[in-house]
């Protein structure tokens, strides 16, 4: 005999899960500043599009909205610890390149410096802004792609089995490193 398994419902939220973890860079006024994210997400392929969503009191809205473009840089499990500063420290008061231990470099299309210690550095310029509540949502088309080659494989294609990747569960609060292949 079938015994079904009992579920239990829960309030309304962000029950999606994975999400991704991405260090957004924006060129500041005075410096540059990052801000962790993960209410982001691919939506169009032609042309590639993202979004981002980030919460309008925040340090780097302004910066963000105000420049019309930014980085998203995808860290490793090797900086953990400086995406969880640049997640819980605010840019008004923090130079999170250095004291998260990050290294600016220059893009090639937007002013926004991308992370060099992040395996992959997407550069986007924001089409749009949407108000939803909590967050507003940044539109932005990928106008280049950048992965270090040494996460490359002999065929030119990232190989993630080259890095730790890691995701967020916003069920908990936790990070998590993403595991093996299984397809």
């Amino acid at each position: 005999m079938h015994c079904p398994r009992m579920k239990r419902q829960m309030n309304p939220g962000t029950a999606l899960v994975p999400c991704p973890v991405v260090l957004l860079t924006v060129a500041g006024k005075d410096r540059p500043n990052i801000i962790t994210l993960s209410w982001v997400a691919n939506v169009c392929s032609k042309p590639p599009t993202i979004v981002a969503g980030i919460r309008p009191e925040r340090y780097s809205y302004n910066l963000v909205k105000e420049a019309g473009e930014f980085v998203l840089n995808i860290p490793s499990s090797e900086q953990i610890k400086g995406t969880e500063f640049a997640g819980t420290k605010s840019g008004r008061d923090y130079d999170k390149f250095s004291e998260g231990e990050f290294t600016p470099e220059p893009a090639t299309k937007v002013n926004a410096p991308m992370i060099k210690e992040c395996p992959i550095n997407i550069e986007c310029k924001t089409t749009q802004i949407i108000p939803l509540g909590a967050h507003d949502l940044f539109i932005a088309e990928v106008v280049a792609v950048h992965i270090d080659e040494s996460k490359l494989d002999e065929k030119g294609r990232f190989d993630p089995s080259k890095t730790t990747l890691f995701t967020y569960l916003p069920l908990n609060g936790q990070y998590w490193a993403l595991g093996k292949r299984i397809s």
